[in-house]
């Protein structure tokens, strides 16, 4: 056994990576935009099926400025999933907007669809001005689109999908970042895809797109000298960067195969653990981004922190489902519809390695340790 640390989801690059990024030096564009960003939009954009798409510096990036063009600003409030990475409520107070915290499915972690109604008519009754709807698609699964796109419709307020970490996963036939006004992925390095940092915003309307690419190149407006009419923002993704994302494309559907793999392993070691559930089992279209196990400790006799533990010693990183936003010392006191759920689910839940970068041998190690822990319990 070895000591080297196995991570989440480490960064998954070899030489087709390394032979775009050479071919881009050598091209003499490595500032941001150039032909690679084109041909990276393009290319994603007939992935998810959209009309545009806008590579930015990052998820966060894209998020902001897809706010920005749907309206979103001060005296307004956006729906927010408590159950998300920070990113997901910081592009909203960007804007001078207000967070309104939702609480989740349990069975998914995904927004409580039937929460997202009460709340919506609750602030049309109060007279608030809704400027979005923001869902997460957690850990590579598509929220319920069915229900929540009518939803929102019917209230008049727009949606943008924060499909950060979902691309490749799919709902109903259609592609992750391709519902609501517009959507957005992350290409982190520890996402599905990564350009090490970078993200996109994918819509159907050119109006929406255009303002993104206006206001992520500094609001400059199309005259010879360096006129300004709007406050904007150097978000643009670097051409080298795009590069890479280009090949990252080219080998999704592999790498969503290895994550799948290790979720099956993960699934036939917990199935006949009392008191222990996969997070979101069953769904046949997400892209299998993080596994994450549910613990109930009175059935199990044991809790996550536990398993955390045992797997430290071992050097195998684990992490804890995100803190609810509502929990942030940073958004204390904001507005939030709560039912408990995402409180539990980060009291109980685990994420486990995951990654497609993963060695056979660190998958091996894992097994080993994890069925190591549950002999002795």
């Amino acid at each position: 056994m070895t000591n080297e640390k196995i991570h989440l989801s480490p960064p998954d690059v070899g030489p087709l990576e390394e032979r775009y990024a050479i071919a881009a030096i050598r091209s003499g564009w490595v500032a941001p935009l150039g032909p690679e960003v084109d041909a990276f939009e393009s290319e994603m954009a007939r992935r998810v099926g959209t009309a545009h798409a806008v590579a930015t510096n990052s998820g966060t990036a894209a998020l902001h400025l897809g706010l920005l063009a749907l309206g979103a600003g001060p005296d307004q409030v956006v729906v927010v999933p408590t159950l998300t990475f920070a990113a997901t409520a910081n592009a909203v107070v960007y804007t001078g907007a207000r967070p309104f915290f939702v609480d989740c499915d349990p069975s998914t972690g995904n927004l409580d669809v039937g929460l997202l109604e009460e709340t919506l008519a609750r602030l049309r009754r109060d007279g608030r001005r809704v400027a979005a709807v923001m869902p997460v698609d957690m850990f590579g699964r598509c929220a319920d689109y069915e229900r929540i796109l009518p939803i929102c419709a019917e209230a008049g307020v727009p949606v943008l999908e924060d499909a950060a970490e979902a691309l490749g996963a799919v709902r109903g036939g259609q592609a992750a970042g391709s519902f609501g006004q517009a959507g957005v992925l992350s290409f982190n390095g520890n996402k599905i895809i990564t350009t090490s940092g970078g993200g996109m915003l994918l819509t159907d309307d050119a109006t929406i797109a255009d303002r993104v690419r206006y206001l992520a190149t500094q609001a400059r407006r199309p005259v010879p000298h360096y006129e300004h009419g709007d406050i904007g923002y150097n978000y643009r993704l670097s051409n080298l960067l795009a590069a890479i994302g280009r090949a990252q494309l080219r080998r999704l559907d592999t790498m969503i195969a290895r994550r799948r793999d290790m979720r099956e392993l993960y699934a036939k070691m917990f199935a006949a653990v009392p008191g222990v559930r996969l997070l979101g089992e069953g769904d046949p279209g997400e892209n299998y981004w993080l596994t994450v196990i549910v613990v109930d400790p009175a059935e199990a006799g044991w809790d996550a922190r536990d398993l955390a533990a045992h797997l430290a010693d071992r050097q195998i990183e684990t992490r804890p489902i995100w803190m609810p936003m509502h929990l942030q010392p940073v958004h204390a006191g904001v507005e939030a519809a709560l039912t408990g759920a995402a409180d539990r689910l980060f009291a109980t839940g685990l994420t486990l390695p995951s990654g497609s970068a993963l060695k056979e041998s660190h998958r091996a190690r894992v097994e080993h340790a994890i069925d190591d822990f549950l002999t002795t319990r």
